[in-house]
Formats: structure tokens, C-alpha cells, sequence
């Protein structure tokens, strides 16, 4: 029997779904549709994630050996020049990430220190722009150390973020029966108060969703990991997907019962999860232990975060890619490993997202939402590179075997992954659609439609400037 071959069906399905949900995820799609949020986790499961699960399980299964992940599936699939392409848009999306970090220590901090969300409410986006500088700043300076510890204090923090989020469903979802809470959401009895109004205002919002399911080639290593891949691995995901639902409809109907759907905070993706465990801490006579405990470790979750996420998209960018288009002195790494330049490149787009903000929102929680959105626009980018080698095996299936196969006829794969390319650019391209009303404050309307449309493309962009650097250096050898 194969060692290496140990994991079960239900080993994958707990290792995903660690890796891909959380609490944040429930909070921030309950700010953006309320309760008719629980209609879209079940449209989005059936028609998005659990294809998009099942394909990287053929694709990990089809590259088994290649290191570089989803750029190592389009290089074997198509160009280096094109894999090169992946790798970038995989390296670059994590840079409005990167800016989102700080804000979110910041919180977690006024919140371990003052158990109150007044701060976000409060501070200038100015200032708050500069200490999220500073933070920013010497994480870098940290990471550029080589330093594993707080990779290892987030796998704690992950592991107790993770816990929370499940703590939450069950306080809440017994807390009418156990303490004679009432609802704050009238009407929860009704079914008309779930199902969404399929309009513009709708459309805009979808991406928050794919943004929060996103991330399954995470799990494409574990493929080859699994006993009888070809049945196990696609039942770990079908459980994978059950789960997340279970947990996004009870998380988003306790989110109903403690804020009221039709009037939600406007502050409630930066301070929606502290503020429910703030309830449910009230409710069960604990005070603040709750919100103490979540804002701890969210706090750790977050540095660690900010932490791995400027090392590790790097050296994927960097371990995979050719001279040809990335010049040999941006990979050089320093006696600790560190590659200095790609570090000092990470800095300065960081610190202009961070910085440029200020200058056209005016508050810390407007800035929150829109870096949030943001991120709900950039980061699904890098999906769309697997649905695009997913098509490129199909399409070239006689030249790919794998043990695991999603779907086995190529014309109907293909299609799959057509639909999951298009649903997700669809999903990416309205959301740039800024969340505040046109009416309530055009100059900060149109300051966020221009800086969704310009980020994604100058980021990206500016991956087509590597390789002419690349061939100057050749040149001159």
C-alpha cells in the first residue's frame, strides 16, 4: 500500500475547509445583501464553488509535479510566457490584500483595548493611512528576516479563528431557546424575506461571494495525497461544499437574528463579528470574553497573515518563473533567503495603495469597505487562471491523463470551465461598481469607480514591463 496515499475523503474536506472559510466571510456578504444572502450561498455553492472545487482536483491530480501551482497548470498547458502571466496575476492580487492587513490589526486592537467599534468610526482616513504605513512597513522588515515564528503563532490563531466561527453558529442559533433572545430581523418566518431581488444592486455584490469561497488551489497538493483519489476526492469536496453551506446559511440567519436585515450598520463588515460576539456575550451573562477572545485572535490571524502573504506569493512568483521574463537580479535573494528587490517592489505598491486612499475617502470605515470590495474585485482574478487551464486540458485531452477526473467527456468539461471563467470576470467586472449610492456622495463615487477600474489594470500591467527588462539584461551578459 502507498504511505504517501493516507488521507481520506473526510481528512480533505476538514483540511479545505479550514483553508477556505471563516466568520469574515458570513459578516461581510450579510453587510452587502442581508438575509436574502442565504438564497445566493446556496445559488453559489451549486453553481460555482463545487465545480470549482472538483477542477482543481483534476488539475491537481493532472500536475502532480509541478511546484508552482496554478501558473505551473497553465505553463504545462499553454507558454511559459503565458505561465509567466499566472504567476504574476498570482503574486500581484495579494497587494490590495496586503493593504487590507494593517486596518484589520487596527481594529482587533481598539477592540482588545477599548471593547467598543468607536474607532473606525472616528479616526481621519489620513491618519489611520499612516499607522497602517508603519504597520505595514515593519511586517515587511520582519518577514524579510526569515522569521517562522509568527507563521506558526497564525496556524494557533487559524486554528482559533476557525474554532470561533463555529462557536458563534452554535451560541447564536441557541440562544432563543437558551436565554429568550428575540430576533432582530422582523419577519424570519417569511420566505419572501429571504429571497433576493435579482437587480443591478444585486449583480454588483456577487463578487463578495466568489471572493469568500475562492482560494480551493490551495487543496490541489492533497489530491495525490488521497486514497482512491478518483472517488474520495470528489465525495471530500461534495462534503467540503455541504459544510461551508451549512456554516454560511446558519452563520448569515444568526447574523438575522442579531442585526436587523433591513436596517444593517454601516459599519458592520469592520466591526459586524466583534459587535455579535458583544451580543452573544450579553445574551449568556459573560460580558466581554467573547469579543476579547475573537479580537486576540484575529489579531494574531491577521499579522500572520500580512506576514506569510508577503513572503509566500513572492517565491511562488520567483521559484516558477523563467529568465526571460523575470531579469536574474529581481530574483536574488540576500543570505537569509530573502529576495530584496521583489520585497522592495511589494513595498512601494503596498504603501501607495495604502497612502492614496487618504487623499479621496474621507473615513476609516469608507476606506475599510471600499479596500474590502477591492480585494472582492482583484484577488478572483487569479481564478480565472485555473478555469483557463482547466478549458486547456480539456481542449488538448489527449496529451493529459490523470488518476481523478471531474468531468469525462472534454466538450461538456470545457463548457464547465468556460462557465466558471465567464460567471467569475462577470462577477469581477461589477463589482467595481462602488457600494455607496451615486446620489449620497458623487465626488467619493466616482473617486472609487476610478481607483477599481485603474488598480486591477495597472497592477497587471505591469507585469508586461517585467520581460523587456529581462531581455535588456540578456542582452547586456
Amino acid at each position: 500500500m502507498d504511505k504517501s496515499k493516507q488521507l481520506r475523503w473526510y481528512n480533505v474536506a476538514i483540511i479545505a475547509f479550514v483553508s477556505v472559510w471563516g466568520l469574515g466571510n458570513v459578516v461581510n456578504n450579510y453587510a452587502t445583501q442581508g438575509l436574502s444572502v442565504i438564497v445566493s450561498w446556496i445559488l453559489i455553492m451549486a453553481l460555482y464553488f463545487v465545480p470549482y472545487a472538483l477542477i482543481v482536483g483534476q488539475l491537481g491530480s493532472t500536475f502532480k509535479d509541478s511546484p508552482g501551482g496554478v501558473s505551473s497548470w497553465v505553463k504545462n498547458t499553454t507558454t511559459k510566457k503565458i505561465g509567466y502571466f499566472a504567476a504574476w496575476t498570482y503574486w500581484v492580487v495579494h497587494i490590495p490584500y496586503l493593504a487590507q492587513k494593517p486596518q484589520g490589526i487596527i481594529i482587533s486592537l481598539s477592540w482588545i483595548f477599548k471593547q467598543n467599534g468607536n474607532f473606525i468610526n472616528t479616526a481621519s482616513a489620513t491618519t489611520i493611512a499612516m499607522i497602517c504605513l508603519v504597520i505595514f512597513l515593519f511586517f515587511l522588515w520582519i518577514s524579510s528576516k526569515g522569521l517562522t515564528t509568527l507563521k506558526r503563532i497564525g496556524g494557533v490563531a487559524g486554528t482559533a479563528m476557525f474554532i470561533m466561527s463555529l462557536l458563534f453558529i452554535l451560541l447564536a442559533v441557541s440562544a432563543p431557546s437558551l436565554t429568550g433572545a428575540s430576533f432582530a430581523t422582523p419577519d424570519m418566518g417569511n420566505i419572501k424575506s429571504y429571497i433576493p431581488k435579482f437587480d443591478f444592486a444585486y449583480f454588483t455584490t456577487i463578487s463578495m461571494l466568489v471572493f469568500a469561497v475562492g482560494g480551493a488551489e490551495k487543496i490541489s497538493p492533497y489530491v495525490n495525497e488521497t486514497k482512491n483519489a478518483s472517488k474520495e476526492f470528489p465525495k471530500g469536496m461534495l462534503v467540503l461544499a455541504i459544510m461551508i453551506g451549512v456554516c454560511a446559511i446558519l452563520g448569515s440567519f444568526s447574523m438575522g437574528m442579531l442585526f436587523d436585515s433591513n436596517n444593517i450598520p454601516k459599519d458592520l463588515m469592520a466591526n459586524g463579528a466583534y459587535e455579535a460576539f458583544g451580543k452573544l456575550g450579553a445574551y449568556y451573562n459573560v460580558g466581554n470574553f467573547f469579543v476579547i477572545v475573537y479580537a486576540i485572535a484575529q489579531m494574531l490571524a491577521q499579522i500572520s497573515a500580512l506576514a506569510f502573504s508577503i513572503d509566500a506569493p513572492l517565491k511562488i512568483l520567483l521559484a516558477d518563473s523563467d529568465k526571460e521574463f523575470i531579469p536574474e537580479s529581481f530574483s536574488k535573494k540576500n543570505a537569509k533567503g530573502t529576495p530584496v528587490k521583489g520585497y522592495i517592489l511589494t513595498g512601494i505598491l503596498v504603501s501607495i495603495l495604502i497612502i492614496v486612499p487618504g487623499l479621496g475617502i474621507k473615513n476609516m470605515n469608507d476606506n475599510y469597505v471600499w479596500l474590502l470590495n477591492l480585494n472582492s474585485i482583484v484577488m478572483p482574478l487569479r481564478y480565472l487562471w485555473v478555469f483557463f487551464a482547466y478549458m486547456m486540458i480539456n481542449k488538448m485531452h489527449k496529451d493529459f491523463d490523470s488518476d481523478y477526473k471531474f468531468i469525462k467527456n472534454p466538450k461538456i468539461g470545457y463548457i464547465v470551465g468556460l462557465w466558471c471563467f465567464l460567471f467569475t470576470a462577470f462577477a469581477c467586472i461589477l463589482g467595481a461598481v462602488p457600494k455607496i449610492p451615486y446620489a449620497e456622495d458623487p465626488r467619493a463615487f466616482i473617486f472609487q469607480f476610478i481607483m477599481n477600474i485603474l488598480t486591477p489594470i495597472i497592477l497587471i500591467g505591469l507585469g508586461t514591463i517585467f520581460p523587456f527588462f529581462a531581455r535588456r539584461a540578456q542582452k547586456n551578459q
